[in-house]
Formats: C-alpha cells, structure tokens, sequence
C-alpha cells in the first residue's frame, strides 16, 4: 500500500521505496508532504507518500475482498493493466448473475464504486473495468455488432445514427472498433447517463 517516506531529496526517498516495494523508481509515483530545509543544508528533510502499480492493484483486491466478505460471497479475481492504463479486474464469484444484474447494472454500479475508491485513495484519477466471467467482454461483441451494421447504413445512406446511452466502456469499445472503418467517426453526446455515442457520415475520412 502507499505509504510515508522520508529523504534529504525526494531522488533519495524513492530509491527507498524502490528497494522496499522491489520495483523500478520509474514505476513509483508521489505526493511530496513536506520539505524541511534545514539549517545551511543540514538537516534538510523531504516527506513523501509514495505508491506504486502494485499498490493500486492491492487496494482494489482488498476492497473486494472486504466487500465479498461482507455479504458472505466466496470470490476469486485476477487483475491486469492494459497499454492505455485501464486496470481490468476478472471476477467469478459464487452467485454471478446477482452481481451482474439486469442488464448488467449491477456490475455496472460496482465498477463506479471501486473507480471512485480507489481514485480517492490515491488522489487521482483511476481508470478501472470490472468485468464477472466473461460477461462485458461479450457484451462489447453484440454492441461492437450492433454498431457496425449502424455504421455501414450510414456509408449507404449518409445519414448520422444515434445509439442508445451506454456506460463510457461500451462507448469506449465501439469507438475502438469503428476506428479504422472509412467513411464514419463516433461521436459522443449528452451528459452523465444520458450520454450516448453517434455515428456520423465523415467522406473525408480514409483508411490505410
């Protein structure tokens, strides 16, 4: 977990740290505290908190832990971080479809919760995807489907389609998935649960 360091310079502290948690200092990020300048340079102190990716993933295990251990639901999980920055935790648990919900609200609610506690433990944003058994993972193949057949109607017809509101993953997924398809851009519009994606007729935009 983060935790207080303290150094003549913050290059010092986190040579510490590096060596405590067994990571590269590169790896390391930090909150300096305080700094005590001294008297003549002696004396001179620096107090940092410092936490790593490790850090991250521990605290969101714990986090899931406590609250699998409270509704008395055994769990197991994996967690991974993918190129963009995205933590992605795989979840089975005793009882998936309660957790996932209708239409996948449920999962959808938990994946806000842990975003906002763990965002807040480490004091800034913290891009997290729950995902139980597979179920998003699907769930982005039948939308990704859905708008790819919306999207090759509005090549045909030229005319922009709006989807229904979807969470930011989702609206995530198809704009990756459409990417590289010519003639077409997403979009997105609206604000909080209203905000959906739009495809839009774009001519100028070519494909290699």
């Amino acid at each position: 977990m983060k935790k207080i360091y303290t150094g003549k310079t913050v290059e010092e502290l986190l040579a510490t740290a590096a060596q405590e948690k067994q990571c590269d200092v590169s790896e390391l990020q930090y909150e300096v505290k305080e700094e005590k300048a001294g008297f003549l340079g002696i004396g001179k102190e620096v107090i940092a908190e410092v936490f790593s990716e490790k850090d991250i993933e521990e605290f969101m295990c714990d986090y899931l832990k406590t609250y699998f251990d409270g509704i008395e639901m055994e769990s197991y999980m994996d967690v991974t971080r993918d190129k963009e920055g995205y933590y992605h935790i795989d979840l089975d648990t005793q009882n998936n479809a309660i957790l996932i919900g209708k239409n996948g609200q449920t999962l959808q609610s938990l994946n806000t919760i842990l975003r906002a506690a763990t965002s807040g433990e480490f004091k800034k944003k913290i891009k997290v995807l729950v995902d139980i058994n597979g179920y998003k993972e699907e769930k982005y193949r039948r939308i990704c489907s859905i708008a790819h057949r919306a999207a090759k109607s509005v090549q045909r017809t030229k005319v922009d389609v709006t989807l229904d509101p979807m969470p930011a993953d989702e609206r995530k997924a198809i704009h990756n998935y459409l990417a590289n398809m010519p003639g077409v851009s997403t979009i997105s519009e609206g604000e909080g649960r209203d905000r959906r994606l739009k495809i839009v007729y774009n001519p100028g935009k070519e494909v290699d």
